[in-house]
């Protein structure tokens, strides 16, 4: 039985488990550089070091998943930010650190994640067959690097999820899908773009993913979306929120939650059943070490 395999079954046997918080923004808190229009992505290339030692710390903290710093490395956000040359280098590279974490740590049940997202920062999307070609070069690249699985991440309207949801499924890794919600006027709890949560939920649902995250949403809406999750999906949650704020493309750090917080938070969804934890943008080690210390076993 392979290290997912292992990890799945402890999951199906009622298991919650601890994964990373932030990577992009905590490249960004340990002071890398931005590229402009593809956020923090460039790390693996400028700065592999930092990265690396991201991976490095989550693991020590606990973390059973890592994912890869490749948020911000879709085709589209590089060719924007003009390092459209470096597709293939920052995906395989952003990947092969997290693996390099965990070898050098001798952690070899820990699991990388390689994180996909059709995000833009500059608003110009692909045509859908543009980003179905691109997705699945990403996902072939990061499954060479030795990716245990694909993170989807800020899935924010139902078109371009599936798109890329069915790109990602092209090369046979295991796919775990992250929505990001937030309500609408009327309070009904939506993606990002107004796609309500239980349409996305009943898209995605024929096609098996083998995890839905709630993530990079707001603490406060997170009940109302495992409400509905809960509902409609009968496989495997996990919840990875944010906390801060963009200004620009920066985050603020000043106003993130504090780890005793977010870790109270955590108890509640954790006794809801949800079965994977951790954090995403502003959410750094502390909190992870936090998690660890009140929520999480060690290993065996």
């Amino acid at each position: 039985m392979n290290r997912y395999n292992r990890l799945m079954t402890r999951i199906n046997d009622g298991e919650c488990i601890l994964i990373d918080g932030a990577t992009g923004t905590e490249v960004e808190r340990r002071g890398v550089p931005q590229l402009k229009h593809a956020w923090n992505g460039g790390g693996a290339l400028s700065h592999p070091d930092i990265v690396r030692k991201i991976h490095q710390d989550y693991i020590n903290r606990g973390a059973e998943v890592v994912i890869s710093n490749t948020f911000a490395t879709s085709k589209h956000a590089l060719t924007d930010a003009k390092q459209d040359a470096n597709f293939e280098a920052l995906n395989e590279r952003g990947v092969k650190l997290a693996i390099e974490a965990r070898e050098s740590l001798h952690k070899d049940n820990v699991l990388v994640a390689g994180g996909v997202s059709y995000w833009t920062w500059t608003g110009q999307k692909p045509t859908l067959e543009e980003l179905n070609a691109s997705i699945s070069q990403q996902a072939a690249f990061m499954a060479a690097a030795g990716a245990d699985l694909l993170m989807l991440e800020m899935m924010i309207d139902i078109e371009q999820m599936m798109t890329t949801l069915k790109a990602a499924q092209s090369v046979g890794l295991p796919i775990w899908v992250g929505l990001t919600c937030e309500p609408d006027e009327s309070g009904a709890m939506c993606l990002r773009t107004g796609d309500k949560l239980e349409e996305a939920i009943r898209m995605l649902k024929p096609h098996n993913p083998d995890v839905i995250n709630i993530m990079h949403t707001e603490i406060e809406y997170i009940e109302q979306c495992l409400d509905i999750l809960q509902q409609e999906w009968g496989g495997p949650i996990g919840v990875y929120a944010h906390s801060g704020a963009v200004i620009g493309t920066e985050w603020t750090f000043n106003n993130v939650i504090s780890p005793k917080k977010y870790c109270e938070y955590a108890s509640e969804w954790k006794k809801r059943g949800v079965s994977i934890i951790g954090g995403c943008c502003g959410v750094h080690t502390d909190h992870i070490q936090m998690l660890s210390n009140q929520l999480f076993q060690s290993p065996a």
